[in-house]
């Protein structure tokens, strides 16, 4: 069953040929991210216009392939700096991209994280 709600999420910078499927996007994958696309990753490809997105990752016995198309507007994606391939998501950008959510005007709270702990 296709689950986007754990794992790491790598968004590809560069817009993308949508007409691009499995294996096209494979290919970006590896030999432009450097990355495995059978690792189990989430990775987020998006149209120049931004109008378009798709998600890929494999699953237990193969790849799995998540499209949307908008009807009217776009997908608002975070800054990054310009010439980098790829930049890693959070599972709340995500949802924010796909739903629509304006990213600039979010904004994350403090949270208590536990500090972890080294055995000697």
């Amino acid at each position: 069953m296709f689950s986007i709600t754990s794992g790491r999420y790598f968004l590809y910078t560069l817009p993308t040929d949508m007409r691009k499927s499995f294996d096209g996007l494979c290919g970006l994958v590896s030999r432009q991210l450097g990355k495995n696309p059978m690792s189990g990753d989430l990775f987020i490809f998006v149209n120049k216009r931004r109008t378009m997105i798709k998600l890929l990752r494999w699953e237990e016995g193969g790849f799995v392939l998540f499209y949307k198309r908008l009807e009217r507007g776009t997908f608002e994606l975070p800054p990054f700096p310009k010439g980098q391939l790829s930049t890693a998501l959070e599972y709340g950008q995500l949802v924010m991209i796909i739903t629509g959510i304006p990213l600039r005007k979010a904004k994350k709270r403090r949270r208590f994280f536990a500090q972890k702990t080294v055995n000697k």
